[in-house]
């Protein structure tokens, strides 16, 4: 489906950003345990997990139906990155002093209000990645703002909160987590939907994340920063996006799922004009398992085999519009199938729009339509297939997703998917989901606290910019580059250190030119650890290998998966090579080429140069190899 041209203000766009960072505290929020992954050794242990009333006296419906799954939980608990209140068999201790002070600086960064004490709360989480069955979070500050071009974006709340588990698996009912990431402390940064393009939301999502790695105490890496996004137009639903872990990838989650809304919205404009009512989606499901009885269908065939039934039902006034694409690769009925999967249980569906196909043929087909009474070309029909009260569940699921959709967009989690689609999680939560934490007392903000977040407060960006401008002699163009990149501060710190060796500009350009350069050629930078990009650095500072084998030691590591810098650099020969070495090489390539040395003189010297660099390239500064060719150049001549 092309996509469409959207008029993102006359839709009435508004977003809203959740910015989550770990921090990099030594201990985890509520325990003493180190905040790091580990591989090491563990034990294991199994729980199921049950929803709660929350302060309310209600029982949040989202995870309310998630317990009703019957999933079990094992988790995996490192013998020294975890204990017994990961375990949940012993109260939190005290919340990390450390992860408050990082918080309080962010906070008189942002001229956000820091509360007298903080309290904590749960916060209901019962896809096991809690093994508790809620997260602990705690408001630090309200209210405040930040500068993001010639806009003030107000900031909502700032919070503490801990990481959930890893996830490591799960097969069937069955799901695998990995403690040692539970309790590790995150920030949580919420904007007002004050944010009304794609690109804007990139913008304000990298200005939050410029200043949380600016104090120098935030974590880095894949992994370590997950943005939330609140997107709604007008018309529309405020839908709630989960996990868009990648930066770049902000602009095209908003986007599809402005086109989503803008398609579902669509489809309730039709149904309204094709006269459907909530009460045509008042029927019982027809058991059509006889049609099926010879079927070539393979999923049809196993559940009927199995016991199971295939049970239909016709959707009125619906021809043509389950199969209508809401985003690249999702279709309406895809919308339908995530429900019947998260309500019902059951795998997906089949509908009129996608048949014949999947071995169903015209023939049931034709033969459901007669059983469901449903009309060709203004009904359609949707098929599931499952044990009986799955299979009766899936049914009530997918009429009441159609009465959904004469509204237009239901209120929803999603999850975002790495080509920036989305998929339907669960209902959006109610105020039910949270409660007061029972086992630890309100915490005091203290003038000391305030003191030592004083001390961590980062710079302005404009006092920043002039100091890399005049201390390391940036140009004000590279500079600026530097100061909007991700990786802001491993740059400063790689310069600070190596700038005696290396000339920052090299260390800067390194980052925002090269590594740049090669993201548009389709190198995964996100995925090439920081650790490794410093390495090189260090490399370079030591003269074992020379600046242009950067751009080649990136592209090998990242093909091969291999970030060993020095067996890299080994295997393709990139090591640094001595002047006396370059001059033997272009004394040898002259030699090759003496005939048009003395028939073009100096002017042979492109061509004498660009065969040095194709042996010397990633060996040896390529000023020392100009200097070099220009000398024996001369002498050859002159002698």
């Amino acid at each position: 489906m092309p996509e469409k041209e959207l008029d993102y203000e006359a839709l009435g766009l508004m977003v809203g950003l959740e910015i989550h960072q770990q921090l990099a505290t030594k201990r985890k929020l509520f325990c003493p345990c180190p905040a790091e992954l580990t591989d090491e050794d563990h034990l294991e242990f199994e729980r199921r997990l049950r929803p709660t009333r929350g302060e309310a006296g209600e029982v949040d419906i989202a995870a309310l139906f998630e317990w009703r799954k019957g999933r079990k939980y094992l988790y995996e608990a490192p013998h020294h990155h975890s204990c017994l209140v990961e375990a949940d068999e012993e109260p939190p201790h005290d919340i990390s002093r450390e992860a408050l002070v990082i918080a309080m600086a962010v906070a008189k960064a942002l001229g956000s209000h820091i509360v007298d004490e903080v309290h904590v709360m749960r916060k209901i989480v019962i896809d096991g990645s809690n093994t508790t069955g809620f997260q602990r979070t705690s408001v630090v500050a309200l209210g405040g703002s930040l500068r993001v071009g010639d806009k003030d974006v107000p900031i909502e709340t700032i919070c503490v909160e801990e990481d959930a588990s890893r996830k490591i698996g799960e097969e069937g009912l069955r799901v695998r987590y990995r403690l040692d990431r539970l309790g590790i402390p995150l920030i949580e940064i919420s904007t007002a939907p004050v944010i009304h393009s794609p690109e804007e939301a990139e913008r304000v999502a990298l200005a939050i994340g410029r200043l949380l790695r600016l104090t120098g105490r935030v974590k880095r890496g894949l992994g370590t920063i997950r943005q939330d996004l609140n997107v709604s137009i007008r018309g529309g639903a405020k839908t709630e996006i989960k996990g868009v872990q990648r930066l770049d990838l902000i602009p095209k989650v908003i986007r599809y799922e402005v086109l989503r809304q803008v398609s579902l919205l669509e489809v309730r404009d039709e149904l309204h004009r094709r006269g459907a009512r909530e009460e045509d989606y008042e029927q019982e499901p027809v058991d059509v398992s006889q049609v099926f009885s010879g079927t070539k269908s393979k999923v049809l065939r196993r559940t009927l085999r199995s016991g199971g039934v295939v049970l239909a039902v016709k959707l009125p006034y619906f021809h043509g519009l389950l199969g209508k694409e809401v985003m690249p690769g999702r279709r309406v009925g895809t919308e339908f199938a995530d429900y019947v999967r998260f309500w019902a249980g059951v795998g997906g569906l089949f509908h009129s729009d996608e048949l014949p196909k999947y071995g169903i043929t015209s023939d049931e087909l034709d033969k459901v339509y007669e059983a469901t009474g449903a009309v060709k070309g203004r009904d359609a029909v949707v098929i599931v297939a499952s044990d009986p009260a799955r299979a009766r569940r899936a049914v009530e699921i997918v009429l009441e997703r159609a009465k959904m959709a004469l509204k237009g967009v239901p209120e929803e989690t999603r999850g975002a998917n790495p080509d920036g689609t989305t998929r339907f999680l669960r209902p959006r939560p109610g105020s039910a989901r949270m409660y007061p934490e029972t086992d630890l007392p309100p915490a005091p903000i203290t003038e000391e606290l305030h003191r030592e977040a004083e001390k961590i407060v980062p710079e302005p960006l404009d006092v920043k910019l002039e100091r890399l401008v005049s201390k390391y002699g940036l140009s004000k163009e590279l500079a600026l580059e530097v100061i909007d990149d991700v990786r802001l501060d491993m740059i400063e710190k790689l310069i600070e250190k190596y700038h005696d060796k290396v000339k920052p500009s090299i260390i800067a350009s390194f980052f925002v030119v090269t590594l740049r350069g090669l993201k548009s050629e389709g190198v995964d930078i996100e995925a090439i650890p920081e650790s490794f990009l410093e390495e090189l650095i260090d490399r370079l500072a030591q003269g074992r290998i020379a600046k242009e084998a950067l751009e080649e030691l990136v592209k090998a590591a990242w093909k091969e998966g291999n970030y060993n810098v020095d067996e890299l650099v080994r295997k393709l020969g990139l090591g640094t090579m001595t002047r006396e070495e370059a001059e033997a090489i272009v004394e040898e390539i002259i030699r090759e080429h003496e005939e048009a040395v003395k028939e073009k003189g100096m002017r042979a010297m492109g061509l004498i140069m660009g065969r040095a660099m194709a042996r010397l390239r990633g060996k040896i500064d390529g000023k020392i190899v100009a200097e070099i060719v220009k000398r024996k150049l001369q002498e050859k001549l002159g002698g």
